[in-house]
């Protein structure tokens, strides 16, 4: 081999900053771990929030210790190992912003029966349709009968829309202009989200818009409180101008609201006992800080002045600003805000005053957010002077010096209620708050009088991105569009520890398998090849922590089962050189020419199943999306390793003309000698598989499958029990409750899977709740007499009873969802298809691949439909189905594009053979080497799917039916089919162009 050196060098840096990565991974673990260590010693388990508040707190008293090479909590959160939301628990929801409410808005809410015709047959088109809204109603505004224009006074041509719509405009013209206006919403809605999701105090949170479609992903893996989340991601952007106080009117307050909490505060507490608890409370996070004095960062300064102490920077006079303070700070300051007796102490017209907090600003001499306090001026209505619905356009631009500005353009409305606003700004020289969702982004003064005609331009110490941000803030408010969660998922953090816990098990117990099975099989050989298969292990977990991966549950289904696939590598590459040994070569010609004539069936069987990784990677979401990344990393690495570091390492060791044994005793002459004729018994495997594929359809069509919400709609529950209930009479009784429901059960007899299509098409937090509700009345017989619906529906850590999971999927998506599906399986096929056709330039290769591809994926299909009623794990077909589908179509191809390998450089080795002859004789030489591969993967799966967690057992009993199929379909089908239709025409296979005689069996 060329370049060791290169190579050894390379394969050390890559493991060394493979390590680096997971090492920001265990520094992060080993914090947190303490942090649950100390939460613990505080609270039980009873006081969950002032446990999550306690670890808040420690977390945020060591972010910036060096904990281990000098990196700090704070870095290696960023950078570690991202877990998804089924190992962590969280919530992850599709957002669907209304381009409907959006169209409405920029028509001024007309009443053009056209345009509400036009809005009316759109929302029925979307039901059949893969356009998006707005597509769908151009369509059908097209297809009204009549002269209608989308120019017309009564629907664009409005005082909104006055300075890009003219009346002249034709419908394609207009329609530009209304693409635009959707983008720009949908952008700014967006914005609004993320802003929003910052306040969640999430860590690693992924937020992205699906392509260019009005649909809004966000994950948050970790959320603790759902409804609150759920309710914030749906509810329209609530954009607000207001007059706020300055800050010399507010300073006082500040004085005498601090004396009132100190006094409180002593009431309250005696002092000999609140000095007992503080100092015990201080001795606790001593201790776990190793020795650091928290009362020093503290100091007395925190219990005489509360409020005082924690100020960063004071205001200055004119200016809106209070106080600043950090960031971490503001729910304490919260708190004495909203105590009754310090609201009392403002004066009696400024009662109903409302404090709001500015945008957070990182603070490089604190390293820290730091934020700013506000004083809004509320009446007694509460209603803000201005709302954000005024706004027709807002703009990032540049003022007459160069610096950062943003222009706004209000209604005539709105323009009339800015001019009397900013009058009375200019006259007191104060400032105008623009809040969004209670976030003050900008409180400008007036320098030139009261503003006119509804056009302003705001200047302040803006970037661009800080002028382009709030533009979109204020084109968020023009606009109200609800959004709509048309798929959400819900994890409990119990169901996401227990995945993770058997997920860990499942793989140590693979591993060790497969690193025994390649030592009993291969001997030392075996040995260099488990050492190759721990540095591809390292490398698959640094490079998904590099590259910033989310690790699923599917994701450690894609790691395990690469496992089991990169021994084929390694597998090929022996029974290769075994082969040359045989042959009397020499042990180093053995070696060298073993894995130069494997490395074409290695190449050719990883790139097939790339392609079909590659496919699920683009047409999957979510967890999908895990599995495919680890498998085509593991693919990579698999490769890599096999290739190159276990000859590292057998070049090595036999340099020295040292004997390098490729077998055991027991191994030496398995599968030597064998002649099994293949071909001869194609038409029992015909008539064999013809049986098999007709059951398959036969219950395909009649019984069905058992389609789960992805691709039907409707809601999943994963509800746990105190004691083993009968899931027929719990189904019994959710009929009853909700019209049609299925209960099955769902890992063990304590555990369900409750799936409903009541209210299917209506979507909301009030519909979730309401059916949630529904769902805790109909199990109140099987749940504790003392279960609230609060408790019910908690996502608290170490929850043993109620709902654990809740997933839910509107009919919309699920047509897309369906669709995508099919274009994914369809696809694979071609694509795979044409590949064969270039690699071995015969399209009997390919229609023997694909023949055998189909003929795996119906009768997988058909052992779904003919037992998902009595297995005793779910056999939903859904996407992780979709998923093991391309698995299952990815290892076949694998096995037979090995198989084709073989056959073509055996026409070339011998010449003067029979066609028949040539193919038995190749279909032998590779037995080792399928079963071995098929052996070792499928042992692999069995650890997984009989230790694993419970929701990916569908998916893993997929692919183990996949494997043993696709292992007969190689030698049965797909060789087979390609030698009936290459006979009869007498075709040479072989490089040369002599045709040989054919013989007909």
């Amino acid at each position: 081999m060329q370049n060791k050196g290169l190579i050894t060098v390379f394969a050390i840096l890559f493991g060394l900053v493979s390590l680096y990565q997971l090492s920001f991974t265990y520094i992060a673990n080993k914090v947190e771990d303490e942090a649950k260590v100390f939460a613990d010693a505080k609270y039980p388990k009873e006081q969950s929030e002032e446990r999550d508040a306690a670890e808040v707190q420690y977390l945020d008293s060591v972010a910036q210790e060096p904990v281990f090479l000098g990196i700090d909590y704070k870095t290696a959160k960023e950078k570690e190992l991202n877990k998804g939301l089924d190992l962590k628990g969280g919530i992850n929801v599709i957002l669907q912003i209304s381009v409907k409410d959006i169209l409405k808005g920029l028509a001024n809410d007309s009443k053009d029966a056209a345009f509400n015709q036009a809005l009316a047959n759109a929302t029925e088109l979307q039901k059949q349709s893969q356009d998006t809204y707005l597509e769908s109603f151009f369509t059908a505004f097209e297809a009204l009968p009549g002269d209608n224009r989308l120019a017309s006074p009564s629907i664009f041509f409005n005082k909104n829309l006055e300075e890009e719509i003219d009346a002249n405009m034709t419908n394609d013209e207009v329609k530009s202009v209304i693409e635009k206006k959707i983008d720009e919403a949908i952008v700014s809605a967006f914005e609004v989200l993320r802003k929003r999701i910052d306040k969640f105090g999430v860590t690693q949170p992924n937020i992205q818009r699906i392509g260019n479609s009005a649909r809004i992903l966000v994950e948050l893996p970790g959320a603790k409180d759902i409804e609150r989340t759920k309710d914030l991601l749906q509810k329209t952007a609530q954009l607000e101008f207001w007059e706020v106080y300055k800050s010399e009117e507010m300073a006082g307050f500040l004085i005498e609201a601090e004396q009132k909490v100190v006094e409180l505060t002593k009431a309250e507490t005696p002092e000999e006992e609140a000095q007992d608890s503080t100092a015990t409370e201080d001795d606790e996070i001593n201790e776990l800080l190793k020795g650091e004095d928290v009362t020093e960062t503290e100091g007395d300064g925190i219990k005489t002045n509360p409020i005082q102490a924690r100020i960063i920077s004071p205001g200055f006079q004119g200016t809106p600003i209070i106080a600043t303070f950090t960031l971490k700070d503001t729910a304490v300051i919260n708190s004495y805000l909203r105590m009754p007796q310090v609201k009392n102490v403002l004066p009696a017209d400024k009662r109903t005053t409302r404090f709001v907090w500015g945008k957070p600003e990182f603070n490089e001499q604190l390293n820290q957010d730091v934020t700013s306090l506000y004083a809004l001026k509320v009446g007694k209505d509460g209603k803000p002077p201005l709302s954000g619905g005024v706004v027709v356009d807002a703009a990032q631009s540049y003022d007459q010096v160069g610096r950062v500005a943003v222009d706004m353009q209000m209604n005539g409305k709105g323009a009339k209620t800015w001019e009397e606003m900013t009058g009375k700004a200019f006259n007191t020289q104060s400032q105008i708050a623009i809040v969004l969702d209670d976030i003050v982004y900008s409180a400008p003064g007036v320098t030139s009088g009261p503003i006119s005609g509804g056009r302003s331009s705001i200047t302040g110490d803006f970037t661009i991105t800080e002028g382009q941000d709030l533009a979109n803030v204020l084109r968020a408010g023009k606009l109200p569009a609800s959004a709509e969660i048309i798929q959400g998922e819900v994890v409990g953090p119990t169901l996401g520890q227990e995945a993770i816990d058997s997920g860990i098990i499942s793989f140590v117990l693979a591993l060790a398998f497969v690193l025994l099975w390649m030592i009993g099989y291969y001997g030392k050989a075996g040995l260099f090849a488990d050492v190759a298969l721990a540095v591809n292990i390292l490398f698959i977990f640094g490079i998904l922590a590099g590259l910033g991966a989310v690790l699923t549950l599917p994701g450690i289904a894609g790691i395990i089962l690469t496992i089991g696939m990169s021994v084929d590598a390694n597998v090929l590459i022996f029974e290769r050189i075994r082969e040359e040994l045989d042959k009397g070569k020499a042990q180093k010609d053995a070696i060298k020419d073993g894995f130069n004539n494997a490395l074409s069936s290695i190449l050719d069987a990883n790139i097939t199943t790339g392609l079909t990784g590659l496919i699920l990677l683009v047409f999957g979401t979510g967890p999908i999306q895990g599995f495919a990344t680890t498998l085509l990393i593991g693919i990579l690495t698999s490769l890599f390793t096999a290739i190159f570091i276990t000859r590292l390492f057998i070049d090595s060791y036999t340099k020295n003309g040292k004997p390098l044994p490729f077998s055991t005793g027991v191994t030496k002459n398995l599968f030597k000698n064998v002649n099994i004729k293949f071909l001869e018994k194609r038409k029992i495997a015909y008539v064999i598989s013809g049986i098999l594929i007709l059951i398959s359809l036969g219950s395909l069509f009649t019984v069905g499958l058992n389609q789960g919400v992805d691709f039907v709609g409707g809601r999943t529950y994963t509800v746990r029990f105190a004691q083993d209930v009968d899931a027929v009479a719990v189904q019994e009784d959710l009929i009853e409750v909700y019209g049609s429901a299925e209960a099955k059960t769902y890992g063990g007899d304590n555990q369900l899977k409750i799936t409903t299509k009541y209210k299917v098409d209506d979507s909301g937090n009030e519909v979730d709740q309401e059916i949630e509700q529904m769902l805790y009345q109909g199990l109140q017989p099987y749940l504790p007499a003392d279960m609230t619906f609060e408790d019910f529906t908690s996502d608290q850590e170490d929850k043993t009873v109620g709902r654990m999971e809740y997933y839910k999927v509107s009919p919309t998506i699920a047509d897309d969802i369906k669709k995508s599906s099919f274009w994914a399986v369809l696809g694979s096929l071609i694509v795979v298809f044409l590949y064969i056709l270039l690699r071995f330039r015969r399209w009997q290769f390919s229609l023997g691949a694909v023949a055998a591809v189909f003929h795996d994926v119906l009768i997988v299909l058909g052992i779904f439909s003919l037992t998902y009623r009595i297995m005793p794990f779910s056999m939903e077909i859904d996407q992780s189905f979709i998923a093991a589908i391309l698995t299952v179509i990815g290892y076949s191809l694998n096995d037979t594009v090995v198989v084709f390998d073989r056959i073509r450089e055996y026409f070339n080795e011998h010449s003067t053979w029979k066609m028949n002859r040539v193919i038995n004789a190749a279909l032998n030489s590779t037995l080792s080497r399928t079963l071995n591969t098929s052996l070792t993967t499928l042992i692999v799966l069995l650890c997984m799917f009989f230790i694993g967690a419970e929701s990916i057992r569908g998916l893993l009993f997929a692919i183990i039916v996949g494997i043993v199929v696709g292992t007969y379909s190689s030698l049965f089908i797909a060789t087979p089919v390609m030698y009936d239709t290459v006979k009869k025409k007498g075709i040479d296979l072989s490089d040369k162009k002599k045709e040989e005689p054919v013989e007909t069996v």
